[in-house]
């Protein structure tokens, strides 16, 4: 139906449509995955969305659609975190702030805490997240080291080895001790410093942590 002005009254009211379906699905997924973690399905996404199945694939045909949907603006934060902590002077501050940010994101969503813990959702624009935030943080890494107050056998893959046990300990104490989370980061921090280094055991490789990662990759 055309209006006095020339446009298709019909087509606005589709497009407004599946803008109204699509924001009710992606409100609906951060709440299943916040909850329930990336296994949420996808007929309980759409019935909590009010809409049918049909709709849901309609508008994201792949799961991997779904998940870069969804946690697209939580990664960015998650870019964004990296970005600070290089700005920082201080290097030792930036990392440290830094390491508090990204464990911080853990709390309070499921969903977030299995994709932080795993690798990012396989898309182009997410991979390259990924390897700025990768790259980013190596260079933090060394710059703090410059500092002689992180530790010399620090390494990158210790990032994601942090988050796991952080993951665990959020899991396990959310609803009964929060803070837990906070005080176990804060211990951590303190082993990180080169004034409690003593000899570890050697580091998983990079390729063998990130076999690590994508143990569940999401399908």
């Amino acid at each position: 139906m055309k209006r006095d002005d020339g446009s298709d009254s019909g087509c606005e009211e589709l497009r407004a449509d599946a803008e109204r379906n699509r924001q009710l699905l992606l409100q609906a997924a951060r709440e299943d995955f916040a909850d329930q973690g990336l296994d949420a399905s996808s007929k309980e996404i759409a019935r909590r969305a009010g809409v049918g199945i049909a709709t849901l694939y309609r508008r994201f045909p792949t799961r991997q659609d779904l998940l870069v949907a969804t946690f697209g603006p939580k990664l960015a934060a998650y870019t964004e975190a990296i970005d600070r902590a290089l700005k920082d002077p201080d290097p030792w501050r930036g990392f440290c702030d830094y390491l508090t940010a990204i464990t911080g994101m853990q709390q309070g969503d499921r969903g977030f805490r299995d994709i932080l813990t795993q690798a990012f959702p396989n898309s182009r624009e997410l991979r390259a997240q990924r390897d700025r935030v990768y790259h980013g943080v190596a260079e933090l890494i060394e710059r703090a080291k410059a500092t002689g107050r992180l530790r010399e056998d620090f390494v990158p893959e210790d990032v994601p080895l942090l988050l796991m046990a952080n993951a665990g300990v959020v899991a396990a104490t959310a609803e009964h001790a929060p803070e837990s989370s906070d005080r176990l980061v804060g211990y951590l921090l303190q082993a990180f410093a080169s004034a409690a280094a003593s000899d570890l055991p050697p580091p998983a490789t990079p390729q063998r942590m990130y076999r690590a990662l994508t143990r569940h990759q999401p399908g």
